[in-house]
């Protein structure tokens, strides 16, 4: 089973978003997936429940329990991980273990970045990380092209050792989609596509972590 972890030490950046849309993706490839909410919010487990009738149903698991690995069927192909905002590498300890790799949103603003400077720098220093045996990767959210802001948060983010994976422009579809229970994914619409490449090099990266 293939584990993905998205993190981040800061709240509001999308990080329910891209970890929802992640399992969605790989359930309508077929997978059997899991995703684990780590929230106390529980937002992702509620967008679970929304989706459970779709035949691309993505199984939520309690993962702010003790034990809660116990109840990820053995069977599983795919589980994502939804971390609780805030935290740090080593608040993240157990779910690091578990993970083959992790994705950290950042927003384009000055406040976002450094605060994504202390998670990386704690997360560094995770001797699997430190190693590159656990692959990490970027993902520039709720970026707008065009804006001076967003072109100066990508010329800063390529410069540190981890790759910037994707770029995913700002949208209120994401909120729409992820309180249906949705994602991109579930739609063909050209104007969906558009936004769906976006993700494309960072499901690649994922293939092959």
């Amino acid at each position: 089973m293939k584990t993905i972890l998205v993190a981040g030490s800061k709240g509001g950046v999308g990080k329910t978003t891209i970890a929802t849309h992640l399992a969605a993706h790989s359930a309508l490839q077929g997978r059997r997936t899991v995703l684990a909410d780590a929230d106390p919010q529980h937002s992702a487990t509620r967008w679970a429940q929304r989706r459970a009738a779709l035949d691309s149903a993505v199984l939520p698991v309690d993962a702010t329990r003790r034990n809660w690995r116990a109840a990820v069927p053995a069977d599983s192909q795919q589980m994502v991980i939804d971390a609780r905002a805030g935290a740090l590498a080593g608040d993240l300890e157990g779910l690091l273990e578990a993970a083959d790799a992790v994705v950290v949103p950042v927003q384009p603003s000055a406040l976002d970045i450094e605060a994504t400077v202390e998670f990386l720098n704690t997360l560094g220093k995770v001797p699997r990380v430190r190693q590159r045996r656990l692959p990490v990767g970027l993902v520039l959210n709720r970026t707008r092209p065009w804006t001076h802001a967003s072109r100066q948060a990508l010329e800063m983010l390529q410069g540190w050792p981890y790759p910037v994976l994707a770029q995913l422009r700002d949208t209120q579809a994401y909120v729409v989609l992820v309180g249906l229970g949705r994602s991109l994914f579930d739609y063909r619409s050209a104007q969906v596509r558009e936004h769906q490449a976006d993700w494309e090099p960072l499901l690649k990266w994922i293939a092959k972590a």
